[in-house]
């Protein structure tokens, strides 16, 4: 088994940050390169990576500007990278960068430690999650969780279970056709792409007979934010007594879900594709870029855990590459 380019898709050299572009998978499997903090917020803001892949870039970025200049401004760096997109909140990782900072040991050291134990910590989520799949599931899943499913698949064929997907497309940006569906195929698992708007129906044939998606915020009690469309596929799911799971990242300050700031993203990006004009002229947009999906409508919640996080041991060994 090893890892999709989605698991882990920033790469630190030493005068550069290398992130994998998702806008321009499947088609293409390239990297650009990031120099400052500036170029990182650029790719973050246009969404040249997401989600996990955010994360690492928040990381390398901090360690990227004091490598550049011992004594750099860390605050205007994170100032501007909390202000970067609103839902998927840095500030619990800028904070805590600028806290190693002012204990005064190397930044370095706690950094790779941290994302050491973040990965060993995704690896112990996949696990978790292909716990609650049988022989022959058929499992439908939304928008990208940055190289999982191909893990979870992989790790439940390795205890002789095989589980395929439907992934939906993910409007208007497409994710589930061109990264979740291109990983899981790379990754040689049986993938079938629907509309968005197919999955009540396909519910109803009784083809589906798990749902997994993954989070981007988690409130308290058990809310979550995730890819616009994630909510109606989970009241759908309550509707037709399918199982639905979250992967989520470590609980938020928010209390519920009202108290995750929904990022809207720019109209533009809903009446056009790749420069093509899709709606008439004048046309006007709403796009809020997630939803909240209420506690009550989920059967489990899969965390990232953040004691998983602080180990510092070796990841298990899957012969991952």
């Amino acid at each position: 088994m090893k890892y999709s380019p989605l698991f882990w898709p920033i790469e630190l050299k030493e005068d550069r940050i290398l992130i994998l572009d998702e806008t321009k998978l499947p088609q293409e499997v390239s990297y650009i390169e990031a120099k400052d903090y500036l170029e990182a917020c650029s790719a973050i803001k246009d969404m040249k990576t997401r989600a996990v892949g955010q994360v690492i870039l928040v990381m390398y970025t901090f360690l990227l500007e004091v490598r550049k200049n011992k004594q750099a401004d860390l605050k205007k760096v994170a100032e501007a990278i909390n202000a970067t997109r609103p839902t998927l909140s840095f500030k619990f990782l800028t904070d805590m960068m600028l806290g190693w900072v002012e204990s005064g040991e190397p930044l370095e050291k706690y950094i790779n430690g941290f994302l050491e134990g973040l990965k060993y910590a995704r690896i112990r989520q996949a696990e978790e999650a292909a716990r609650l799949f049988n022989d022959e599931d058929v499992v439908l899943t939304h928008c990208n969780v940055s190289g999982l499913l191909p893990l979870i698949a992989q790790i439940c064929a390795k205890e002789n279970k095989k589980i395929s997907f439907f992934v939906t497309e993910t409007r208007p940006y497409l994710q589930g056709s061109r990264l979740t569906a291109w990983e899981l195929m790379e990754a040689g698992i049986d993938t079938t792409i629907i509309c968005d708007d197919m999955v009540a129906q396909v519910m109803s044939e009784g083809k589906i007979k798990k749902v997994i998606v993954g989070a981007d915020n988690l409130a308290q009690n058990g809310d979550f934010a995730n890819k616009i469309g994630t909510y109606q596929i989970a009241i759908l799911a309550k509707h037709f007594n399918i199982p639905f799971f979250v992967l989520c990242p470590p609980v938020a300050k928010a209390k519920t879900g009202r108290d995750i700031n929904l990022e809207i993203r720019p109209d533009e990006e809903l009446l056009e594709y790749h420069g093509i004009r899709l709606a008439p002229k004048n046309a006007k947009a709403y796009y809020p870029a997630f939803d909240i999906t209420p506690n009550e409508l989920v059967t489990k919640h899969i965390f990232l855990k953040i004691q998983d996080m602080a180990m510092k041991i070796s990841k298990p060994d899957y012969g991952m590459e």
